[in-house]
């Protein structure tokens, strides 16, 4: 079992602030560091560079959204850290907001369908990125005769996945598999299909390995948290109005249980309730289904459960306060990987 850490841009922490951290994690005996990814935020290539530099520690991505990349540009990218920092680069894509109408038209898209698109863009990354020459003409990737021009140790490409479809292709194509938001339960779920789309492609279960971003809230004022902790869950449960509910993140959090609670806040927020008197709606026990909110010192036990069925457990923090260093280091403190690692091995 790997343990890593998950720095969110949304902690407002400083540059500085996260080199201590970053250091603070190595000397903690974490394997790694990720960072989630937007099309117009500052380079995470630039951070994942000055993560590796100040802690030496493997980095990655978890996720891109890869369809606001065109994808020689990626591909050079990645490739570049990797060869930068000694082969300790792991590049995660999904899908982000597509195929979202808006997307569509801020980005100039084409409208493909998701597994579709997903499978042409990943193949075509992983040609690149193993230094071979692309040949694609597809519905969504339409590239020719081109080659990176620099030779790198090859980048591992994670896929995000939650449904059965993208799992499967997951299992088939990707070099591992980083879902979002899981329950211990629902990552025994995902792995039935993964290990299906390995098995049609010839490959074993070990071939695709899970890393799973795994959320605390660590706080003195354990109120505070669940409500921090609820707020931030919350904005991926629920659908926007309008939104579907049968696919997407609604219908992920609907099969770990979330159902009647989620149709009850979308049905309260529809008539004006706000998202600050929503959190408190939310049962305690289904919040501990995907992740930890409370005192430090319930952290580890919580840990061992929830990653008891990963290949790689990031602890993604979340904090009350904005730019709070104190409250992230205190939470990998709490969730060094001698309390919890070795009591979860991935099952194969």
């Amino acid at each position: 079992m790997k343990a890593g850490v998950g720095i969110d841009p949304r902690l407002g922490l400083s540059r500085q602030q996260q080199t201590e951290l970053v250091k603070e994690a190595a000397r903690l005996g974490f394997d790694s560091l990720w960072t989630p990814a937007g099309v117009t935020v500052r380079s995470i290539f630039l951070t994942c560079r000055d993560w590796w530099e100040a802690s030496g520690l493997s980095v990655g991505t978890s996720v891109i959204p890869f369809p606001g990349w065109s994808l020689p540009t990626l591909a050079a990218e990645a490739a570049s850290l990797n060869d930068l920092c000694g082969g300790k680069f792991s590049l995660g894509i999904g899908l982000g907001a597509y195929p979202s109408p808006a997307l569509l038209r801020q980005l100039n898209l084409p409208k493909v369908p998701t597994v579709t698109y997903t499978r042409e863009y990943l193949s075509g990354l992983q040609t690149l990125l193993k230094g071979e020459t692309l040949d694609a003409d597809g519905q969504g990737v339409k590239l020719h005769g081109l080659r990176l021009a620099f030779e790198a140790p090859k980048t591992p490409v994670y896929l995000a996945a939650m449904g059965e479809r993208m799992l499967r292709l997951a299992g088939e194509c990707a070099d591992g598999v980083t879902p979002n938001w899981c329950s211990a339960a629902q990552i025994a779920w995902m792995r039935t299909y993964v290990n299906q789309g390995a098995q049609k492609a010839g490959r074993t279960a070990a071939d695709v390995p899970f890393a799973l971003y795994i959320r605390v809230c660590i706080d003195e004022d354990e109120d505070a948290a669940r409500r921090t902790f609820a707020g931030n869950m919350l904005g991926y449960a629920m659908a926007r109005p309008g939104q579907p509910k049968d696919s997407g993140y609604r219908a992920h959090f609907g099969r770990m249980g979330f159902e009647e609670v989620l149709t009850d806040l979308e049905r309260r927020r529809d008539q004006g309730a706000k998202v600050s008197e929503l959190v408190d709606l939310v049962p305690p026990e289904l919040l501990r289904r995907v992740g930890y909110f409370g005192r430090a010192d319930g952290a580890a036990e919580a840990l061992r459960v929830l990653a008891a069925d990963l290949d790689e457990a990031m602890v993604r923090l979340i904090t009350v306060r904005s730019g709070d260093l104190d409250a992230c280091v205190a939470a990998i403190t709490a969730c060094q990987p001698s309390g919890w690692a070795a009591w979860a091995s991935p099952r194969m």
